[in-house]
């Protein structure tokens, strides 16, 4: 596989980048902001958005247009996931539908998990006033 660094470096594939990822963080903060919904049910909620979209063939559409601003963003967890599963659906049948997307976001999973303990020795958690 090889890369083009004019596409990736192409002004306005980053600007369509930075705009959807930044939206979708704007609903994360406002969702933060104007409720007392825990960050715990912001992730389910974003990860069950993408998988619900991805699944129904929407959220392909704003990865052609937003590249990484619509697949790095928990959302594209989702979407991942949904995809992996619809595609281990085709490939093993009920039981590809349960392994499929663990085999889609294995990386995901691992970074997500040697990063998120390399963040919980340097940081300190605060619990969200109720």
């Amino acid at each position: 596989m090889e890369f083009d660094l004019a596409q990736i470096f192409d002004p306005m594939s980053l600007l369509k980048c930075f705009i959807v990822g930044g939206l979708i963080c704007v609903i994360g903060q406002i969702l933060i902001d104007k409720t007392k919904l825990t960050p715990a049910r912001i992730l389910v909620i974003f990860v069950t958005t993408g998988a619900v979209l991805g699944g129904l063939g929407v959220y392909q559409y704003i990865v052609d247009f937003a590249g990484s601003g619509a697949t790095v963003p928990l959302t594209g967890f989702g979407y991942n996931l949904a995809k992996g599963a619809i595609e281990g659906a085709r490939q093993s049948g009920l039981i590809g539908v349960f392994t499929g997307g663990v085999k889609a976001c294995a990386g995901g999973i691992a970074a997500a998990v040697f990063f998120g303990y390399i963040a919980s020795l340097i940081s300190k958690p605060k619990m969200k006033k109720q």
